[in-house]
């Protein structure tokens, strides 16, 4: 028996739940629920059998629900058994998790959305010579089951939404919630500042934070060796540096995702030898591809005073050893998507929440005021 008279439902999948949570709690405030015993999240399992394979048990109702499925496929901290082994999630995992979902609502449902910060296969989102087009193929598959929109964060390459001819695709953009709280946190003196891209895939990004900013801006060009393959991709040789001189300045090195982390430590030592002062890292993800010996590798690089701090959010899966580290600062986004959910359970236009640059630039302007 529904306590509370809405249609918005939330599922929540194992590998999101204390965002899940978060959000939650925001759309209770929001709408003014007081009822303890009320929640927009729908009970939901994912057994499976003693061979490893899986279902999904949706334990109430969602006919004619608007429904929004939560997922961070990079979550590789849950696991199951199969054959005595103890097996961690994979993204595949994750994603056919989904799948199974939406199977387990047997239509039912009146409108499906899909909220996966972190893009399925978004590195994957283009063919090179004999390659599958991993990041299409799953657009399609949750296209061609139903869903109606899929809400993503940074994607890698945004043009991936052509793919879709009937579902929606909206990508939302960090930079602002990200800023907000750097802003606060650091006392930036924004005269002597500059953005750094630490490739040319991250130059359109940069070159927005130094708009924002109003500073100028720094590229690293990454020199492969086309002979080799190591772990699926050519090893960088060297970083060769274009741009305005970064000696005495403060540094801020952006991208979308930090993978095992070299690449942009990497960067940070050629900007600490060319004589910058305070180095900033900024990911949207920060995955630590390599476990702890990612992780160690920035606490060392931390401790040798190559960079000061790295600022990523909470839309994909981080330690919690990892968050209690001196260097690590968590932007907290789970407002910004509660948001967005609201506004499209209201049927109202997310445009506000997609982009939010008129906001910090007005807070730029004021900190800038004030460090006068």
């Amino acid at each position: 028996m529904e306590l509370v008279s809405s249609n918005l439902r939330l599922i929540v999948m194992d590998n999101f739940l204390d965002f899940g949570k978060k959000v939650d709690g925001h759309l209770k405030l929001m709408r003014e629920i007081k009822d303890d015993r009320f929640s927009f999240i729908v009970p939901t399992t994912l057994p499976r059998f003693a061979s490893g394979e899986a279902k999904a048990v949706i334990e109430e109702s969602i006919r004619a629900k608007d429904v929004y499925i939560l997922s961070d496929v990079t979550n590789y901290s849950c696991t199951y058994t199969m054959h005595g082994f103890t097996n961690h999630k994979s993204p595949d995992d994750h994603y056919q998790d989904i799948k199974r979902v939406i199977s387990a609502m047997n239509g039912a449902a009146e409108s499906v959305k899909v909220i996966m910060p972190f893009l399925y296969e978004s590195r994957q989102h283009k063919r090179k010579a004999r390659e599958s087009t991993d990041c299409s193929l799953m657009l399609h598959e949750l296209e061609f089951l139903g869903v109606k929109g899929i809400i993503t964060c940074d994607a890698h390459d945004p043009g991936v939404r052509n793919a879709l001819l009937h579902c929606s695709f909206d990508n939302v953009y960090l930079t602002h919630s990200i800023l907000n709280q750097f802003i606060d946190a650091e006392n930036i003196d924004f005269e002597n500042l500059i953005i750094v891209a630490p490739d040319t895939g991250a130059s359109d990004r940069a070159e927005y934070y130094a708009n924002i900013l109003g500073s100028n801006i720094g590229q690293f060009n990454k020199r492969r060796d086309y002979t080799k393959v190591v772990n699926g991709k050519n090893p960088i040789v060297a970083h060769e540096y274009i741009g305005t001189d970064v000696e005495g300045k403060s540094a801020i090195v952006v991208d979308d995702m930090i993978s095992s982390g070299q690449s942009m430590l990497e960067v940070a030592e050629q900007l600490k030898k060319r004589g910058a002062n305070e180095i900033y890292l900024i990911s949207s993800f920060s995955l630590f591809s390599d476990g702890q010996k990612s992780v160690d590798l920035f606490q060392d690089a931390y401790e040798r005073g190559i960079f000061n701090k790295l600022y990523t959010t909470n839309l994909c899966y981080v330690p919690e050893s990892t968050k209690n580290l001196a260097w690590f600062n968590e932007v907290d986004c789970s407002m910004h998507i509660t948001q967005i959910i609201n506004a499209l359970n209201n049927h109202e236009s997310i445009s506000p929440f997609l982009n939010g640059k008129e906001k910090i630039l007005q807070k730029v302007n004021t900190a800038k005021q004030k460090g006068i």
